[in-house]
C-alpha cells in the first residue's frame, strides 16, 4: 500500500467520522424537540385529567347520577 493510497484512506476515514459526528448531533436536536412536544402534551392531558376527577367527585354529580338511576 502506497503512502498516496494511506493518505487517501486516512482523508475518507475522518469525513466519513465527521459525517456520522454531525449526523448524531442532529438527530440528538429532533429528539429533543419531540421530547418537549411530549411533556406539554403529557401537562395539558394532566390538567384535562384533574378537571374530569373534580367533576366526578363532585357531590352534586353524584346526586345527579343517584337520582338517574332511580
Amino acid at each position: 500500500m502506497g503512502i498516496f493510497q494511506l493518505a487517501a484512506i486516512a482523508i475518507i476515514g475522518a469525513f466519513a467520522f465527521a459525517a456520522f459526528k454531525e449526523h448524531n448531533r442532529r438527530q440528538a436536536s429532533v429528539d429533543n424537540s419531540e421530547i418537549d412536544e411530549l411533556k406539554a402534551e403529557i401537562d395539558r392531558l394532566k390538567s384535562r385529567i384533574a378537571t374530569l376527577e373534580k367533576i366526578v367527585t363532585d357531590k352534586a354529580y353524584q346526586l345527579g347520577d343517584e337520582i338517574d338511576r332511580l
